[in-house]
């Protein structure tokens, strides 16, 4: 029995088998040894330490290699060898102490890091993450030191914001704590970026307000346009601001005095604007944060896919786990109440969308990621087909073409339900109240008899 001289430990793990339908069960322990002082992997030993063996050992080998190869980067070091043991064979890997650390293993499309926490591997939380990149000297970009001293820049607006938001001062002391300042007192990147100037170029947002529907083409008719240059703080709040300006927070009136039905969330924009600005790539130096509002739905998307992620469609967004690209804006972020620390970002984006007035699922916002770029988008909850202009502009007393399918499937069938009706035209429920609801207004439709047993009567315009 090989227990007699090893068990599992930090740097040694045993599998019965080689798992060919889930390597990624074994994958994450290479990686983890990668990430740490290094390890062996025996397959073909029992968890006492048996001898078990494996049906095919020099298939197995094959496909161990493979596996890394296709799913660990960087590729980490390793030496593979397979042992006889009386007449079966079993194959031992030992790992070696990554010097390109961090490394990544990919399954399914997410890609994190491993560590070895007692005998087990688990997902490397951010603070542990970020000392692998230091100590491989890859510290992060926002960490990265400048040649800018800070007594040639201001800060009014971070410590004005971190008075109103903590109660407390930020004092100088503060700005090594979070750093922002290394020795020398000279600004890291994340001091540039948190400073009132626009030293770094790329620290940009640029707004749009579109008289069109998401997807109809670059031809659209320009409604308003925005570029901002300057410190996160200064984007945050006028990103915010455009938003809030270029969508509409309809009052409807109840029974108990009334209600806000706003187009979208704003705990909801807060957060994709706030992942968007600690997450983004700075390195990426023509890139910039943009935010674009159509009819139906707005779209926040900026440079650099997320680290933990290759792809987020597809995901379980309850179980994408967020790496902090910049954590030292993170951290400053945080202290300021802007985000929490459990990086669950999409997940609350998507929570506070289902607290709208009307939700539906229709309504789910959607995350999508290219190697390049990371987007969100929201949809307006109160949004029903309908040609509508800008907030302020005039509307025409026209119907739109998802209004005259409803008004056909009206005609066609007087007592046709709203239900019937948004199968018919493949919407929710929600979105043919809202429709029904804009005919009546405009004088197209009325209701006769009772809600459950009535009829609807078109008038011709």
């Amino acid at each position: 029995m090989y227990s007699n001289m090893i068990k599992m430990s930090a740097d040694c793990d045993f599998k019965d088998f080689v798992d060919r339908l889930d390597p990624f069960s074994w994958l994450k322990n290479i990686c983890a040894f990668a990430n740490g002082i290094g390890g062996t992997l025996f397959f073909g030993l029992a968890q006492d330490g048996r001898v078990i063996g494996l049906n095919d050992a020099p298939f197995d080998d094959n496909l161990i290699q493979t596996q890394i190869r296709a799913h660990i980067t960087p590729r980490p070091e390793y030496v593979i060898t397979i042992i006889s043991s009386g007449k079966v064979k079993i194959i031992t890997l030992v790992v070696l102490a990554g010097v390109e650390a961090p490394y990544f293993c990919s399954a399914n499309g997410v890609k994190r890091a491993y560590v070895r926490i007692g005998h087990e591997s688990v997902p490397a939380p951010d603070q542990i993450l970020n000392e692998i990149r230091l100590k491989a000297g890859q510290g992060t970009f926002d960490s990265t030191v400048t040649h800018l001293k800070k007594k040639d820049f201001s800060f009014t607006l971070l410590e004005a914001t971190y008075f109103q938001r903590t109660g407390a001062r930020f004092n100088k002391t503060d700005y090594a704590y979070f750093g922002l300042v290394s020795q020398g007192d000279l600004l890291t990147n994340a001091g540039t970026l948190l400073s009132d100037q626009a030293i770094l170029g790329n620290s940009r947002l640029r707004c749009v307000r579109l008289d069109s529907h998401a997807g109809v083409g670059r031809f659209d008719v320009v409604l308003d346009y925005k570029d901002y240059e300057g410190g996160l703080i200064y984007l945050l709040s006028s990103g915010r601001d455009f938003i809030k300006n270029n969508t509409k927070v309809p009052f409807k009136k109840d029974g108990q005095g009334g209600l806000f039905e706003p187009d979208y969330s704003m705990g909801a924009v807060d957060e994709a604007l706030v992942n968007a600005l600690i997450h983004r790539d700075y390195q990426d130096l023509g890139g910039e944060i943009k935010i674009d509002v159509y009819r139906d739905q707005l779209t926040i998307s900026s440079p650099g896919a997320p680290v933990s992620c290759d792809e987020v469609q597809g995901q379980d967004i309850e179980k994408v786990i967020s790496v902090r690209r910049n954590p030292v804006i993170a951290n400053l972020f945080q202290r300021l109440k802007f985000m929490d620390c459990r990086g669950g970002g999409l997940k609350k984006i998507v929570e506070e969308t289902k607290k709208l007035p009307g939700y539906a699922d229709d309504f789910l916002p959607t995350f999508h990621s290219t190697e390049k770029s990371f987007m969100v988008k929201l949809k307006n909850v109160n949004y029903n087909g309908e040609d509508t202009t800008a907030p302020g502009q005039s509307k025409e007393n026209i119907p739109s073409d998802t209004e005259v399918d409803v008004m056909r499937l009206m005609r066609l069938n007087p007592k046709i339900t709203q239900v019937e009706i948004a199968k018919a035209i493949g919407k929710s429920r929600r979105s043919v109240q809202l429709l029904t609801a804009s005919l009546k207004k405009k004088g197209f439709v009325d209701r006769e008899g009772s809600k459950h047993h009535g009829s609807w009567v078109l008038t011709e315009k």
